[in-house]
């Protein structure tokens, strides 16, 4: 007799659920916050933009 499926995952959560639960945590929305606005600043000042910061 064929072995019967098993329809749920009783297993753990793979890496990239874990990953976005983690990053979607209330616990965490501060850190997450502080590194999304670091990488913002980062790309501003290394894009062509930076330079409306120099003076005329």
């Amino acid at each position: 007799m064929a072995p019967k499926a098993v329809n749920g995952r009783k297993g753990e959560p793979n890496f990239a659920v874990g990953a976005y639960q983690t990053l979607l945590s209330k616990d965490n929305r501060s850190v997450v916050t502080a590194i999304g606005m670091f990488a913002i600043g980062v790309t501003f000042l290394h894009s062509s933009w930076a330079e409306m910061l120099l003076p005329a």
